[in-house]
């Protein structure tokens, strides 16, 4: 449930309709907006009937929320959620660009692949440390050196890191060397993992599951913010649909419909989406045209000798073209790149 109050409420009534609501046994949940107070309601609504709370004279609007999802629903918060990381913002006007390799595979690598993206234009660096892969005998990552050396080139070059995270036991260490901590498809509905991330303040980013509905996606990040973190940004990578031109079906009406039920902002993977680098700009262009705050992109120095993706890896010169392009999108809809 949903309670709008009047524009000229006072702090105190405010208090007293929430101890109203508390007495009751209900979970509050607050949202202040420029001119705007709104009020949610956690629990078993039914029991309580919305008309009776007109008696209190502050009270504007009640209304009944139909999605299972509550705290990271639009009704709730009406303005757009903005997630700080570490100092770089996504969310509301911005559009935000974040590259780097899929994998990370040495000190190397890093150190020559990040000034190249962070002159390109990307604000966050990217690299898996952990490597969820279908087949045991892929490539499966440096796991903790891997997120060392993220976190020696955060160092160096000033630049926060993303990488994603695969177990409960692993959150310290992300929390010490990451900035933004990735959910990945397959663990999108990893509950436990979820609730764990909800204890924490680091940003989190979450990917839609290959085959999950974007209900059961915000369910997901329900889970986080339900946990009490409310730093969630959601990552559209595409979802699997019988087509097998594309490693995945990109998903871009996703992005209407997440700005139409929820306030969290959503960024978009090209890379995993179309699974062939030739086709990362055209998906690039149309995720920010339809509005997308940000992208995640692959760039790999040498895509041939990839240990992991390399087939949907740019290469550095393609990725700074790219992202001049997604500039002149972006002030075409009256957004600013980052």
């Amino acid at each position: 449930m949903i309670i709008k109050l009047k524009n000229n409420v006072t702090p105190e009534e405010i208090l007293e309709i929430e101890q109203h609501l508390i007495d009751k046994g209900f979970e509050i949940h607050e949202s202040f907006g420029k001119s705007t107070v709104i009020i949610g309601v956690i629990g078993d609504t039914t029991t309580i009937d919305p008309n009776s709370l007109y008696a209190y004279e502050y009270i504007d609007t009640v209304l009944r929320v139909q999605e299972p999802f509550k705290k990271v629903n639009r009704k709730f918060k009406p303005e757009n959620t903005i997630v700080n990381v570490s100092g770089i913002k996504i969310g509301g006007n911005n559009v935000v660009i974040i590259g780097g390799p899929c994998a990370v595979e040495s000190k190397n690598q890093i150190d020559e692949i990040t000034p190249l993206v962070q002159e390109a234009g990307a604000k966050i660096l990217r690299g898996g440390a952990y490597k969820p892969r279908t087949s045991p005998y892929s490539f499966q990552g440096l796991e903790e050196e891997g997120l060392e050396i993220l976190h020696d080139a955060k160092i160096k070059y000033n630049i926060p890191v993303v990488s994603e995270i695969m177990s409960i036991e692993d959150i310290d260490l992300f929390i010490k060397n990451v900035d933004l901590i990735q959910v990945g498809a397959r663990n999108m509905q990893n509950f436990a993992l979820l609730k764990e991330l909800g204890k924490i303040n680091k940003p989190i980013l979450l990917k839609r599951g290959i085959a999950n509905t974007i209900e059961e996606w915000l369910m997901s990040a329900e889970y986080i913010l339900a946990g009490g973190n409310s730093n969630v940004i959601l990552c559209e990578r595409g979802i699997r649909t019988y087509e097998s031109s594309t490693r995945n079906t990109l998903d871009i009406s996703s992005i209407a419909v997440i700005k139409k039920l929820s306030h969290l902002p959503i960024i978009v993977d090209p890379s995993h989406a179309a699974g062939r680098w030739e086709y990362i700009e055209s998906l690039s262009l149309a995720a920010i045209a339809a509005g997308a705050d940000g992208l995640i992109i692959e760039v790999h120095q040498t895509p041939e000798t990839a240990l992991s993706d390399g087939q949907q890896s740019l290469k550095p010169e393609k990725f700074k073209s790219l992202v001049v392009k997604c500039k002149k999108v972006a002030e075409a809809i009256n957004k600013t790149l980052e």
